[in-house]
């Protein structure tokens, strides 16, 4: 593999800083003892362990950790977690993870499920659109790499996130206020206040986020929009209940709202020229509108010393109305108006047992979630017209679970864990037709095309045609590992895993209904050996793994002239590769993060559009990505510390398709437009805080990288151009926060 000099630079600074490093800030003692000494406190088992205890992959970010990194949304996550992407053809709006190459590749319609299961307190998160969330007032994000086949099982052959909040202490009361201040006339404004109801016994926490500014794209067409601008309002409110020593009720509720302007797209090339790479020539820059809301209620009940029970019960909504000109040109060449609404209830009861040599994990869970769509794609016809779709999608899993860890001896502990998954899915109330009129003009039906088995256009228009298509899962997955801890010593571990994402229908069917059907589910085999410790100084902490996947029926968008969607099955895959994480405290005032993930990812069965694919790296699978950080406490002034807080991004290319730089025969494909090259990406932070304030000021893409984060083939559907999407440009502010 040839490396770039500025890649060779990055890994020669890597290797002089410890070699590779994790990026989780040392937590406070959990208060029931879980943990002592300052160490970092997570639940990736779903029981509270020392991060150094649990023996999986998983990176551990504090909320002061985020903000120091300038991490303000999910999107941002990959700039500090190895071997994870996150890319979207609608800017932060519905991102799409993916973690050691597994993500959903090349699908963008909102009706799939994330292959990196996302939740919010422990509630799964079934829509994408709600997965692009701000981080505010945030306790940590768990990052859990690998498939999640036993405890978190649903749909997580990727892996999982975890993102946790900050709840009620019961003991005082306390809270912080922030603004800031960036380019791009961005202002932002968040805040928490908790307040202790009664002593111990009830505390309420209410937390907000606002962010607004112009778009970070400039738009040259004469009186447009700008692109990717921010509008964002969110808020939160937890009430935490303990009437008991053995009963903790925490209520959580949430709203927000998102109604900024689309991502940009470098589209028709004719229309490029020029133009400056963070500038777009656009007429109908849209608004990617999008709503979230939800409750949820944990119920935990001590029975015993060894025996507890917990209740997490969840109903979530939300819509989203995303406005894409999706040719970057000032023509009416291709604009889409997707549109859904999502509602889902989850339901989960869990047992935890801690006796003489064993712990068990282990519950029930149920999950419904629904998705009703309607998108409009106004496409170049004679006359101007396009296509209307809608469907309705509703989705069910059932599962029963169980995870033991066994004590074989002092020091070697065996865990078994299963668990046994029924999904089904309906796909009902689906039509789709042709229509004649503009953008702006009303809509007149012309032919229906759902349901329609052959070429758009040759049925007659009926209004009350209708599709339909149920489908059933079921599958057993689980985990099996061996942990070994050395005494004052690294504990080392070899896992087997197994994952499994349910079948999926093709929501991008609208031209006919031959291309709307239920694929295969796919299904993860993965192998793994690790270790994880600190030196007896604490000086260096560190964590490094190893894994091989056997990949099977990868769930992949086929798009053929037409335009015509498949969803289609990557028959097999390999993936395989490593990881290391270290955290190193040379002096006090010092801590350097680092991490390093190598991934190797190939096909090796695939074929799309007559062209074997066989031997191609997955889409969003770089085979190098690294970061590399430090927070120096530069000197005491004022009564304060001065604290500079650099870090670099550094990943190498990666391809956004399967083809890679195949085109398929007969088409006029130029399928090695759709990749960004190596890159590193350079932030930093320079603060002055004291026990109650904080003054930062940052900067994020300081050497404004130009990178594309998204691309999508549309020259194999017939159009004239491929779609791609530039990252962000250089962003820098300042902000003040007051603690009480």
């Amino acid at each position: 593999m040839a490396v770039s000099p500025h890649a060779r630079a990055f890994l020669a600074a890597l290797s002089l800083s410890t070699s590779t490093l994790a990026l989780a800030q040392e937590a406070p003692p959990a208060e029931d003892g879980a943990a002592s000494d300052g160490d970092i406190v997570v639940t990736a088992q779903r029981r509270e362990q020392s991060l150094l205890d649990v023996p999986l992959a998983v990176t551990a970010l504090g909320g002061d950790s985020l903000a120091e990194r300038g991490i303000t949304n999910s999107a941002q996550l990959g700039d500090a977690v190895p071997n994870l992407q996150i890319n979207s053809p609608y800017g932060d709006t519905q991102p799409n993870f993916s973690l050691r190459g597994i993500g959903v590749a090349n699908e963008y319609n909102s009706n799939q499920a994330s292959p990196v299961g996302v939740y919010l307190d422990d509630v799964y998160l079934a829509p994408r659109t709600s997965h692009g969330m701000g981080l505010f007032d945030l306790d940590r994000i768990e990052v859990l790499r690998g498939p999640q086949g036993t405890l978190f099982g649903r749909n997580t052959t990727g892996g999982a996130i975890n993102f946790i909040t900050k709840k009620p202490d019961l003991a005082g009361t306390n809270g912080y206020a922030q603004i800031g201040y960036a380019n791009f006339d961005t202002f932002t404004a968040q805040g928490a206040a908790e307040a202790t109801l009664a002593e111990d016994v009830a505390g309420l926490r209410l937390a907000v986020n606002y962010a607004k500014g112009d778009g970070q794209i400039k738009n040259v067409f004469p009186g447009g929009r700008d692109a990717a601008s921010v509008d964002t309002l969110q808020g939160r409110a937890s009430l935490r209940v303990k009437p008991t020593e053995t009963l903790d009720v925490v209520l959580r509720a949430y709203a927000g709202r998102d109604r900024g302007t689309q991502a940009a797209v470098h589209g028709l090339g004719a229309f490029r020229t020029g133009l400056d790479f963070f500038e777009t020539n656009e007429n109908r820059i849209g608004e990617n509108r999008t709503d979230a809301w939800g409750f949820s209620a944990n119920i935990a009940l001590e029975l015993s010393d060894t025996l507890s029970l917990t209740s997490i019960t969840s109903f979530d909504g939300g819509k989203q109305n995303l406005q894409q000109a999706a040719d970057g040109a000032p023509l009416d060449i291709l604009d889409i108006n997707w549109r859904s609404k999502y509602r889902q209830f989850s339901q989960e009861l869990r047992a935890n047992y801690e006796g003489d040599g064993i712990n068990f994990v282990g519950g029930l869970f149920y999950g419904w979630d629904r998705n009703i769509t309607d998108n409009s794609f106004n496409l170049p016809l004679p006359p101007a017209g396009g296509f209307f779709q809608h469907y309705r999608q509703v989705r069910k899993s059932y599962a029963v679970f169980g995870q033991a860890d066994i004590d074989l001896t002092e020091k070697l502990v065996l865990t078994l864990g299963t668990r046994y998954t029924k999904d089904k899915s309906r796909y009902d109330d689906a039509f789709a037709y042709l229509f004649v009129g503009g953008v702006d003009d009303p809509q007149t039906p012309i032919a229906t095309t759902v349901p329609c088995p052959g070429v758009a256009g040759t049925c007659a228009y009926d209004p009350a045609a209708r599709f339909a298509l149920a489908d059933t899962n079921n599958a057993l997955t689980g985990r099996i590992a061996l942990s070994y801890t050395f005494d004052d010593g690294p504990l080392v571990y070899a896992s087997y895993n197994r994952g499994y994402r349910a079948g999926a229908v093709n929501g991008g069917g609208y031209t006919s209904s031959s291309g709307i059907g239920y694929i295969e589910p796919e299904r993860v085999n993965a192998y793994e050996i690790g270790i994880k410790g600190r030196t007896a100084d604490r000086l260096l902490t560190y964590a490094a793994s190893a894994f091989y996947y056997d990949y099977s029926n990868q769930q992949l968008q086929d798009t053929r002239a037409g335009p015509v969607s498949f969803l289609v099955n990557a028959p097999s895959s390999e993936v395989y590769g490593l990881e290391v994480e270290t955290t190193l405290r040379p002096t006090d005032g010092l801590r350097v993060n680092a991490s390093l993930g190598w991934l190797h990812s190939k096909y090796k069965e695939l074929t799309l559009q007559g062209a074997d694919l066989s031997g191609n790296e997955l889409p969003f699978a770089p085979k190098l990505t690294a970061q590399l950080g430090f927070e120096w406490d530069v000197v005491e002034v004022a009564g304060g510390t001065i604290t500079f807080a650099p870090s670099m991004a550094y990943s190498s290319r990666q391809y956004f398709s399967p083809f890679n730089d195949i085109d398929a025969p007969g088409t006029p494909q130029v399928n090695s437009e759709l990749q960004q090259g190596a890159n590193a990406k350079v932030n930093a932070s320079l603060g002055w805080s004291n026990d109650a304030l904080t003054i930062r000021a940052f900067a994020n893409n300081i050497f404004e990288r130009k990178t594309y984060g998204y691309g999508l083939d549309l020259r194999g559907a017939g159009f004239p151009y491929n779609f791609l999407v530039p990252s962000a440009p250089r962003t820098y502010g300042v902000s003040l926060r007051y603690s009480f």
